[in-house]
C-alpha cells in the first residue's frame, strides 16, 4: 500500500514537472504579436490552437481602438530546432509547394523534414514556426485607409522574389475589411472588373472585425468583434511574393467551407490535404479537375450560426489548398495579393457584401423562367421546327427552342446554312407569333481562312484590330469548329464596338432573343496556337497548379499571348467574363430590351451580365445529384439564373433518369434539355405515357410559380437574395443543415427534395424546424428539425411550403405569354399562430431598367386573424386587367362558416377537415386593387 503511494506520488511529481516545462515553453513561444483588441482567453476556441504569439503583457490593454495598430518586434529567442518542428501533421504547412525536394534540400531551405507512413497527406516537408519571411515596418495614413512597408533582409526561395511590399489597410465598411499586398517598386496586373458596380457610401456603423498584425516575420489575425473568434490568421505560415509565385496562409474559423468554385465537388469541400485549381478549362464536369469557371471566394460556416467569406481578387491561374487543421493556402502565379473579408455576421449577409464588391446580378427576362429545348443535332429548320411543333403538340409548356453550331454556314458563327437554315430568318418569325423566343450558339472564335471578302465578321475585324495577338505581334490563330480561328480581345474598346456590329448585322436577318456564349475559356483543340508557344516564362512558368493536360496553355490560347490590357497569362481566367459584359451590351443596344446571355465561362461578377449552365453533364445518377451543389454554388457566386443539361449532354438517358431530372431541372433557376448530337433522343414527347404525364405536370409546376420566382430574382437583383439556396443560408443556427446539398430552397418559403436515385419511391427528406405543408396537398408537418419518409413515386417530386409564407401563382399555359395573362391565385401557408407574408414584383417582362426607373408594380400579401389582405405599395398598369381567381390556405384549424371577398359573400370554397386546408375558387379580385378575403370561424 506505501509502495503504492510512492509511486503515485512520484507519477504526479513528474507530471507537474512535464507541464511546467510545457507551460514555461507555451510562454516563450507568445512574444511578437500587435494586438488592437482585448479578447478572453477563454474564447480562444481549438482551431486557434495556432495562434501562438499572443503576449500575455498586451493582453491587459484593453483601452487600444479598433483601428490603431501598434507594432511590436522581438529577436527570436533560442528555440531549438526540434522544437520549432514539432508540431501535429495536420498542423503542417507545406514548405516544398512549388517542387519536391530532397531531405537535404528542405533543411537547406530552412525548413523541417519528417517523413510520415502515409505518402498521401501531411507534407513531409514543411516550414518551422515563426519561419523568417518579412518585416513589417510602422503604418502611415492613406487617402484609402493605411499603409506600411514590408521588407525581407535575405530573399526567399524562389526565383524573381520582391523584397519590399506595400500593405494597404483599407475598411471599407463595417463588414468588409480589405487587404492588398503589392510590390511597391513595379506595376504588376491588377484586376479591373467591368465598370458600372454602385460605390458603397460611407459605413457609419463600428467595425466587425478587429485586426492585429505580427511584425517580424509579418502576418495578420482578423477576429470576430463581437467574440474575438479567429478569422484568419496568416501567421501560421510564411507569406511568399515572387514575380509568378504568390503565396499566403491562414488558419479557418471551422471546416464548413463552401466555395472555390467551379469544381465537381459537394457543397462543402473537402479539407483532408485536397487542392483546387481556378483556371477555366474546356473539360466535362468530373472529380479532382479545374472546370470553366473561376470563383476565388469561400464562405465559411462559424460554430454558432454565423458565417464570414474572403474573396482573393485575381485572374491568374490559382491554386487552393485545403488542410483538415483547418486551414487554407492561397498561391497565384502572378499579379497581387487583393483580398477581401466579409464578416456577415449571417450567411446571407456574406453573399450580400461579396456582390457589393462584384456587383448584384442582372434581372433576367420573364421568359427566359420558362423552359428551353435544345440539342446539337437539330440539323435542319425542318427538324427545329418540328421539335417545337411536337412539343406543342403533347401539350408541354415551352418558352425557348435553341440551335447548337447547326445552323451556322461551315460552323461559322454570324452566318446561317444556306441549304439547312435557309429560311431561318422565317423560322424565327414564326416562332415569335406563337409567343416563343429563340437562341442560338454564338463563339468567340471567327474563323481566318474564308477568302479575303467573303467573311465580314473577319475581314472587319482584322481592319479593326480586334484580335488577340501572339508574342511576335501577329494574329493568333488557334483551331475550334470551323477550323483556324482568330480569339476577339474583349478588353480592346473597339473589339465590343465591332462585336456589336458584328450582333447588330445578323439580328436585322435573324432576329434572336438572347446569345448562348459557349467555347469562352476560351477553348482551342490545339495547344497554344497552330504553331505552338514560345519558350517562354509566360507559357512555361516557374510554378504550373496542377491543372487538366498539365501546362497552362492546353486547350487554350498561349499564355504569352497579348491582349489590350495585358497578356493571356493574367487575363485568361476573365475572358468569358469579358464576352459575356461586350454580348449583353450589344444585345441591349440591338434589341432594346432586356438581354438574356448564357455563358459557359465565368468570373466573378459574370453574374451581372448573363446565366451560366453547368456544361457537358453525363446522362447517369452522379451527376444529376452533383448538379445541386453546383447550382447553390453559383448562387454564392452571385449568379443566381443558372442550371444544369437537363437529363445529361453525355451519354444516353433513360426514362426514369429523364423523369427525375425533369423535376428536379423544374427548380433549377434556369431550366434547359440539351443533348448531343450521337445520344438518344430525350425531348419530353418521345418518352411513354406515364413518364410524359409525370414531365408535363412538373413543367405545369413550374410554370405555375414563376410569378414567385420571378419576384425571387427581383430580389436577388435588387439586394442579392439568393434564388436557389442552400438550407444552411436560411436555417445558420442549425447543425443539421450544415452539409445538406441534396435538398435546397427557393427563397426562403419552398423546400425541393428530389429524388436522386435509381428505383427510388420513397425519401427521407430533411425538414428543418417548424411547419412545413406540402405544396401538393396542403398536408402538414411538424418537424423538430428532423428527416421524414415522404412517398415519391414516379409522378412526385416533394415540395414543401414553409409555415408564414405566401407563394403568389399563375395558372399556367403553354407559354409565359399567355400564362401571364391567366388569373393570378394565392397558396397561403400559416405560421402557428396564422400569420403569413409574401409579395409579387411585377412588370412588363422584358423593360430595361423597369425597377431603377420605378416602372413596375409591388404588391405585399398579409395574412393574420383569419383574412388575407393584399397591399399594393406601388403600381404603374401592369397588372390592370389581371385578376386573382383564388387562393388555398393551409393550416386552417376549422371549417369556416362563411368566406367574404371584399364583403361579399363566396359560395364557392371547400375546407378539407384531414389537412385543414381551406380553397376558394371562382374569384375575379382586381390585382391592382386591394382585396380582402377572410373567412368566419
Amino acid at each position: 500500500m506505501a509502495l503504492l503511494s510512492n509511486f503515485t506520488v512520484a507519477v504526479l511529481l513528474l507530471a507537474f514537472a512535464l507541464s511546467t516545462c510545457l507551460y514555461i515553453n507555451h510562454l516563450s513561444n507568445h512574444d511578437r504579436l500587435v494586438r488592437s483588441v482585448y479578447t478572453k482567453q477563454n474564447n480562444i476556441k481549438a482551431h486557434e490552437r495556432l495562434v501562438k504569439n499572443i503576449n500575455p503583457a498586451t493582453q491587459q490593454n484593453n483601452s487600444v481602438e479598433t483601428n490603431t495598430v501598434h507594432t511590436v518586434s522581438s529577436q527570436e529567442t533560442d528555440i531549438s530546432r526540434d522544437s520549432k518542428c514539432t508540431m501535429a501533421p495536420e498542423s503542417r504547412f507545406d514548405c516544398a509547394r512549388d517542387r519536391l525536394l530532397s531531405q537535404t534540400e528542405c533543411e537547406e531551405r530552412g525548413c523541417c523534414y519528417a517523413p510520415l507512413p502515409d505518402s498521401a497527406g501531411p507534407p513531409w516537408c514543411f516550414y518551422p514556426s515563426l519561419y523568417p519571411g518579412y518585416k513589417m515596418g510602422p503604418f502611415t495614413p492613406t487617402t484609402r485607409g493605411q499603409a506600411a512597408t514590408l521588407s525581407r533582409a535575405t530573399p526567399s526561395y524562389l526565383p524573381k522574389d520582391i523584397s519590399t511590399l506595400q500593405l494597404e489597410v483599407i475598411e471599407e465598411t463595417a463588414g468588409c475589411l480589405h487587404l492588398t499586398l503589392k510590390d511597391l517598386s513595379s506595376q504588376r496586373y491588377e484586376v479591373q472588373l467591368p465598370a458600372g458596380v454602385p460605390e458603397r457610401k460611407p459605413d457609419t456603423q463600428d467595425a466587425l472585425y478587429t485586426t492585429e498584425y505580427q511584425s517580424d516575420p509579418f502576418g495578420f489575425i482578423v477576429r470576430r468583434k463581437s467574440n474575438g473568434r479567429v478569422i484568419m490568421n496568416t501567421t501560421v505560415a510564411p507569406l511568399l511574393f515572387a514575380d509568378q509565385y504568390l503565396q499566403l496562409s491562414t488558419t479557418l474559423a471551422s471546416s464548413l467551407v463552401s466555395g472555390l468554385g467551379e469544381h465537381y465537388t459537394s457543397l462543402l469541400l473537402d479539407l483532408n490535404w485536397t487542392s483546387l485549381t481556378l483556371w477555366n478549362r474546356d473539360t466535362a464536369p468530373h472529380a479532382d479537375a479545374n472546370l470553366y469557371g473561376s470563383h476565388p471566394f469561400y464562405m465559411v460556416q462559424e460554430e454558432d450560426g454565423m458565417a464570414h467569406g474572403v474573396f482573393l481578387l485575381n485572374s491568374n491561374a490559382i491554386e487552393v489548398m485545403l488542410q483538415p487543421t483547418p486551414a487554407l493556402t492561397w498561391v497565384a502565379i502572378g499579379g497581387i495579393l487583393d483580398l477581401y473579408v466579409f464578416l456577415g455576421p449571417d450567411p446571407q449577409s456574406v453573399i450580400r457584401q461579396y456582390l457589393q464588391v462584384i456587383g448584384y446580378p442582372m434581372m433576367p427576362p420573364y421568359w427566359s423562367l420558362g423552359f428551353h429545348l435544345c440539342r446539337w443535332g437539330y440539323t435542319t429548320t425542318k427538324t427545329t421546327r418540328h421539335v417545337a411543333q411536337s412539343m406543342h403538340n403533347a401539350q408541354f409548356p415551352m418558352d425557348v427552342q435553341w440551335n447548337d453550331l447547326d445552323y451556322a454556314n461551315k460552323r461559322r458563327v454570324f452566318t446561317f446554312d444556306p441549304w439547312r437554315f435557309g429560311d431561318l430568318p422565317e423560322m424565327v418569325e414564326e416562332f415569335h407569333n406563337r409567343g416563343l423566343k429563340y437562341i442560338l450558339i454564338l463563339d468567340p472564335g471567327i474563323s481566318s481562312t474564308s477568302p479575303p471578302g467573303t467573311y465580314p465578321p473577319f475581314d472587319d475585324g482584322l481592319k479593326r484590330d480586334v484580335f488577340i495577338k501572339n508574342a511576335t505581334g501577329h494574329i493568333l490563330i488557334g483551331k475550334v469548329w470551323p477550323g483556324p480561328t482568330a480569339f476577339p480581345d474583349f478588353t480592346n474598346p473597339e473589339t465590343t464596338h465591332w462585336w456589336e456590329d458584328c450582333i447588330r448585322e445578323f439580328h436585322s436577318k435573324v432576329p434572336v432573343d438572347g446569345l448562348w456564349i459557349d467555347m469562352n475559356e476560351p477553348a482551342s483543340f490545339v495547344q497554344g496556337s497552330v504553331e505552338g508557344c514560345p519558350d517562354s516564362d509566360l507559357d512555361y512558368p516557374p510554378y504550373t497548379p496542377r491543372v487538366v493536360g498539365g501546362q497552362l496553355n492546353s486547350g487554350t490560347l498561349c499564355m504569352s499571348a497579348q491582349q489590350k490590357l495585358s497578356s493571356h497569362y493574367n487575363l485568361h481566367n476573365m475572358y468569358g467574363l469579358t464576352e459575356a459584359f461586350a454580348t449583353y451590351s450589344a444585345l441591349m443596344r440591338v434589341r432594346g430590351k432586356r438581354p438574356f446571355v448564357l455563358s459557359r465561362s465565368s468570373f466573378p461578377g459574370i453574374g451581372r451580365f448573363s446565366g451560366v449552365w453547368t456544361g457537358d453533364v453525363r446522362s447517369d445518377w452522379e451527376q444529376l445529384r452533383y448538379s445541386i451543389p453546383a447550382v447553390l454554388q453559383f448562387s454564392l457566386f452571385g449568379v443566381p439564373l443558372v442550371g444544369a443539361d437537363i437529363c445529361g449532354f453525355g451519354g444516353n438517358t433513360t426514362e426514369e433518369l429523364c423523369v427525375r431530372w425533369m423535376q428536379l431541372g423544374a427548380f433549377y433557376p434556369f431550366m434547359r434539355n440539351h443533348n448531343d448530337k450521337l445520344n438518344a433522343p430525350q425531348e419530353p414527347y418521345i418518352f411513354g405515357k406515364k413518364a410524359q404525364a409525370a414531365m408535363r405536370s412538373v413543367l405545369n409546376l413550374r410554370y405555375s410559380l414563376l410569378p414567385f420566382l420571378y419576384t425571387l430574382f427581383h430580389h436577388a437583383h435588387t439586394s442579392a437574395d439568393t434564388v436557389a439556396r442552400p438550407l444552411f443560408m436560411e436555417f445558420p443556427t442549425d447543425p443539421n443543415s450544415q452539409n445538406i446539398d441534396r435538398q435546397f430552397l427557393w427563397g426562403s418559403s419552398l423546400l425541393i427534395s428530389p429524388v436522386l436515385e435509381q428505383g427510388a419511391v420513397e425519401l427521407a427528406a430533411y425538414l428543418p424546424p417548424g411547419t412545413w405543408y406540402s405544396l401538393h396537398n396542403g398536408q402538414p408537418y411538424y418537424s423538430k428539425g428532423q428527416y421524414l419518409l415522404l412517398p415519391a413515386p414516379l409522378d412526385t417530386i416533394n415540395v414543401h411550403v414553409r409555415e408564414g409564407h405566401i407563394i403568389p401563382q399563375q395558372e399556367p399555359a403553354l407559354t409565359t405569354a399567355a400564362s401571364r395573362r391567366k388569373p393570378f391565385f394565392l397558396t397561403v401557408a400559416l405560421s402557428a399562430g396564422g400569420w403569413a407574408r409574401g409579395d409579387l414584383f411585377w412588370d412588363d417582362g422584358d423593360g430595361l431598367d423597369t425597377y431603377e426607373m420605378g416602372n413596375y408594380c409591388y404588391v405585399i400579401f398579409i395574412a393574420g386573424q383569419s383574412q388575407v389582405v393584399s397591399d399594393p405599395l406601388r403600381l404603374n398598369g401592369a397588372l390592370d386587367g389581371l385578376v386573382l381567381g383564388g387562393l388555398q390556405v393551409f393550416g386552417v384549424p376549422s371549417p369556416p362558416l362563411y368566406v367574404l371577398a371584399n364583403g361579399d359573400i363566396v359560395r364557392d370554397f371547400t375546407y378539407r377537415s384531414d389537412t385543414k386546408v381551406l380553397t376558394v375558387s371562382s374569384l375575379a379580385l382586381p390585382m391592382s386593387q386591394v382585396f380582402t378575403v377572410q373567412w368566419a370561424l
